[in-house]
This record gives structure tokens, sequence and C-alpha cells, in this order.
């Protein structure tokens, strides 16, 4: 057998064996039929394209070998519409105009199962507005509807808090547990050490203390911290933001563009 059958024969072997990923999508928005989609995520502190397609007639299809499991974004141009879990399995990803989700393998449902919870922690928050206004119409004072709501807000802040604390705890050995640290770190104006940071790194395993976006994150809030200290005034006005992520952990689709 010649030297270059043997080679060819190892490839095909190779590729045979190796793990591969299928994303299959389905949007019922018709904007975004004929627009390009990409997924992107966070590498070497620089935001890269694993892959792309077009939208036809309401379907799209993202699939390759799979060399690692990642936490990913998927992308129409420069907005980010969700995250997503690159993994091995058969994914399906659903867009309307009231909702997105990600479902078909372990991490991604269970990254969506959190994020259910969260969104409808936000909603609860998000109605308190309404209930003021409710509160008003009824006759009751401002000290009284103030006072009444604030504990309630707080009591949600609360459970926003453990949420996110928990589940990024439980994942501190997967791409969910960064994954979630980046999202919910990304909403800081710099890097900042909040009790919640300092529960979770007081947790922390070696693996996602390791983690490139959370070693460079901590690294740089406790220099800041140490700065604010010394009344030195050189804060940075921006954090380290990978683009990789949304700003909130539920991105609505009226985010993205309208052709």
């Amino acid at each position: 057998m010649s030297r270059v059958l043997l080679a060819l024969i190892t490839v095909l072997a190779l590729t045979s064996c190796a793990e591969s990923y299928n994303i299959q999508g389905s949007s019922s928005i018709s904007s975004l039929d004929g627009s390009k989609l990409y997924l992107k995520a966070f590498k070497d502190n620089e935001l890269k394209n694993i892959d792309s397609c077009d939208v036809v007639h309401g379907k799209f299809r993202f699939a390759g070998l799979l060399d690692t499991i990642r936490m990913a974004n998927l992308f129409m141009d420069d907005e980010s519409i969700l995250p997503i879990v690159v993994e091995k399995g058969e994914i399906e990803i659903k867009l309307d105009a009231a909702s997105q989700k990600v479902s078909g393998s372990p991490l991604n449902d269970k990254l969506y199962e959190f994020i259910t919870l969260h969104t409808q922690l936000n909603n609860e928050m998000n109605e308190l507005s309404h209930k003021q206004s409710q509160m008003l119409l009824d006759g009751i004072d401002e000290e009284t509807i103030d006072r009444q709501l604030s504990v309630e807000a707080a009591t949600i802040a609360q459970r926003e808090d453990s949420l996110v604390t928990n589940f990024i705890v439980e994942n501190f050995d997967n791409v969910l547990g960064p994954g979630v640290f980046m999202i919910m770190t990304s909403n800081y104006p710099y890097p900042v050490l909040t009790p919640q940071i300092e529960d979770i790194m007081s947790k922390a395993t070696k693996n996602f203390k390791d983690d490139p976006y959370v070693k460079e994150y901590y690294q740089t809030a406790n220099e800041i911290q140490v700065r604010q200290n010394g009344l030195v005034d050189d804060t940075p006005q921006q954090a380290v933001q990978p683009e990789t992520i949304p700003d909130s952990l539920h991105v609505p689709l009226t985010n993205v563009p309208q052709k």
C-alpha cells in the first residue's frame, strides 16, 4: 500500500471519529430572510467567527467539526441575538417576534432553563412600575408605595443574585460558568469587585479561575481596587467587555436590525 493511500485512509479515519456540531434554525421573522448569520466566540481576547450561513425561507443551518465545546453567540451583522453552546448534538434554534430559544443538547437545555428563570425575575421587576401606577390610581400615598415596592424590589434582586451565583457555582467546570460570569460582568462600566463576585471567586475551582476572561477580569478588578484604595483617580472608563455576549441574559429580537 502506498504511503499516499495510507495517509489518506488515516485522515479519513480520524475525520470519521471526530465529533461534529449540527445546528438547525427556524425563524418566523420575515425580515431575517436573506440575511447572513454568524456564530462568534471570544478567543485570544478577540471576537472570532466560528461559522456562518444564510437564512432562506425562514431556515438556516450551521454544521462542522467540533474541536472543543464553547460558549458562542448568534449574530446578525454586528447585532448579538442570543447565546448558544456549540457542542455535540442536534441543536435547534427557534426565533420569533416574542422569544428566542436554543435546545437539543445538555448544556443548551441547562442554559435556557436558567435564562427562562432569569427572564421571569426581570418581568417581575418590570411589573413593579405597573403596580406603582395602579397603587397611585387607588389613592395610596407615595410614601407607602415607595416603602412597599422597595421591599419587593429588594426581594426580587436577592432572588436574581442567588439564581446567577448558584448557576455559576454549579457550572464552574464547564463553559456555562465562565459564560454567564461574562454576561453578568459585562453590565459593569469597568471591572469591579462586588460582594457577589467575591462570593463566587471564594468558591471557585481552579478551572474556573484559569478561564481567560475570568482571570483577566478578576486581575483587572483587583488592580483597580488597589488604585482606588490608594486614592489614585485612574479608573479605566471601560471594562473588558467582549462582544461575544449580549448586554443582558435575555436579548429581545427587536435588537435585530430590521430591513
